[in-house]
């Protein structure tokens, strides 16, 4: 048995530690984006790449790619943040602006359909079902992650929307572990929203909460 099949029996399904391991580092990159530190790029590069070993192995292409993606927008995100934490200001949380706002949402919208059809047409992907829901996911992710190294507060519902397609497919595919954790990733976001939300509106006081080391 090679490292990717590697995990344990629970209740006689099989736990990938790799899709264990991966989604802990993915709760930890929430509660880490809660609290702006950059550490959460680095955490989120390394748990996106044990959860791409994860879904090739489950053969779940299109969370490959979204795994592939991440670890492009990490890096992006770790730039931002970086940046963002040697200005004075330090990484300023804010509302979108209502443009925006109409570009992440026609992002998600014209996106997902675009992805969907690559979905469909490209059979090597070997898309079983629901390459609709595939693209919604692939997207959606990229959307959020994007906005989240924009520091707009936003980011946090896009999450939620991913979040509600994404548990059924993850418990679909056999990810068994990633469908449990997107349960807590909703009141993980919701919280993170809150606090995201409460500062955003308290930008024009003089004291700014800087990223931390």
């Amino acid at each position: 048995m090679s490292w990717l099949d590697a995990g344990f029996e629970v209740f006689g399904e099989h736990i990938l530690w790799t899709d264990l391991v991966g989604n802990v580092l993915s709760l930890a990159v929430v509660w880490l984006a809660m609290r702006k530190t950059l550490w959460t790029w680095p955490v989120q590069l390394t748990g996106a790449l044990l959860l791409l070993a994860a879904s090739m192995n489950a053969h779940v292409p299109g969370n490959a790619l979204k795994q592939v993606l991440f670890c492009g927008l990490a890096v992006y995100g770790w730039t931002m943040w970086a940046r963002g934490r040697r200005e004075s200001s330090g990484l300023v949380v804010r509302q979108a602006t209502p443009q925006e706002r109409l570009v992440l949402v026609a992002a998600l919208l014209f996106g997902t359909a675009l992805v969907a059809q690559l979905f469909v047409h490209l059979d090597w992907l070997k898309i079983a079902w629901s390459p609709w829901a595939n693209a919604y996911i692939f997207v959606g992710s990229a959307v959020a992650t994007f906005a989240q190294s924009r520091a707009l507060v936003d980011f946090w519902i896009v999450w939620v929307l991913v979040d509600l397609v994404g548990t059924p497919l993850a418990f679909k595919s056999g990810l068994y572990v990633s469908g449990a954790v997107y349960g807590i990733f909703f009141v993980m976001v919701m919280v993170g929203f809150r606090n995201w939300l409460r500062e955003s509106r308290a930008v024009h006081t003089p004291q700014r909460e800087a990223v931390t080391a």
